[in-house]
């Protein structure tokens, strides 16, 4: 297998030499910064959309695009360098909590920075936070799915050993070392020089398009403000709590063993469900009394 393949092999699909980037004026471009920015881009049109068919000035959603743009990437950032072992991995050589080359941008963190930004700006413009926040997130989700095949170009975010359906192959010469576990190698018999994964950026981005989906289709008939968010919280948050723990690049808390993703998804995926209930309860006591 090429250095630069990459196969499904049960689904007859056999791709040579995908590149990671490609050069301009002797400049190098890795794909993955491309994809990003295609999402990114692509979120904020939906957002501008929504913005435009529920009335609201889309003056506002540029505005808050500039700040979440620049919070976001710090925070994904922030999320990665705490989490991939804090102070302790970075205080030889703090420079490179700068370097995100060698990897580490966290969605999580990206999300995070986006609803605090999000908060911030809403009071400030004195907006509302959940009419923008139900108007922003099928963008955000959208980056999502497409930033996911940034992972595809890069040969990361996958998961362990599978022999199944969507197995996916990837030679060990593109991908991290400390990413090919032991079960991988047990598999890799001789003269075989790739590892057969689970394309977790696959089952994420699929799952995220499911979710988007019921949004869009569900946003009209949303029964208070906020209601959209916590439907993104709660869909992502429990999407994310299975594949994570697919994955062999996992984030953990500490020396716990636990892998932070799988406990924010999770514990999103709870307090969106309840809170929803609570709200609907409510609501429908105030229209019976």
């Amino acid at each position: 297998m090429g250095a630069g393949d990459i196969a499904f092999p049960h689904l007859g699909i056999y791709l040579e030499n995908v590149p990671k980037s490609f050069s301009v004026f002797g400049f190098e471009i890795a794909f993955y910064g491309v994809i990003i920015t295609f999402g990114v881009l692509a979120g904020l049109i939906l957002a501008l959309r929504e913005a435009k068919i529920s009335g609201q000035n889309q003056d506002d959603y540029w505005d808050f695009f500039m700040y979440a743009l620049i919070f976001s990437i710090l925070g994904a950032r922030l999320y990665y360098v705490i989490f991939a072992g804090g102070w302790e991995r970075y205080k030889k050589n703090p420079l490179l909590i700068l370097n995100t080359r060698e990897g580490g941008l966290a969605i999580y963190g990206a999300v995070i920075a986006a609803f605090l930004t999000l908060f911030v700006y809403t009071k400030v413009k004195k907006k509302s936070f959940f009419q923008m926040g139900d108007t922003a997130v099928p963008g955000l989700i959208l980056g999502q799915i497409i930033g996911r095949w940034g992972n595809f170009m890069n040969r990361e975010a996958f998961g362990e050993y599978t022999d199944g359906l969507f197995a996916m192959r990837l030679p060990t010469a593109a991908v991290r070392a400390n990413e090919i576990t032991d079960t991988m190698r047990a598999h890799m018999t001789d003269g075989v020089n790739y590892i057969q994964v689970h394309p977790t950026f696959l089952y994420e981005g699929l799952w995220n398009l499911f979710v988007l989906s019921l949004m869009m289709l569900y946003r009209k008939h949303k029964k208070f403000e906020g209601e959209i968010c916590l439907f993104y919280l709660g869909g992502y948050g429990i999407g994310r709590f299975f594949i994570e723990g697919l994955r062999t690049d996992q984030l953990q808390i500490g020396s716990t063993g636990i892998a932070v993703s799988q406990m924010l998804g999770i514990g999103l995926f709870v307090f969106s469900a309840v809170t929803d209930i609570v709200v609907r309860i409510r609501l429908q006591k105030k229209q019976q009394a």
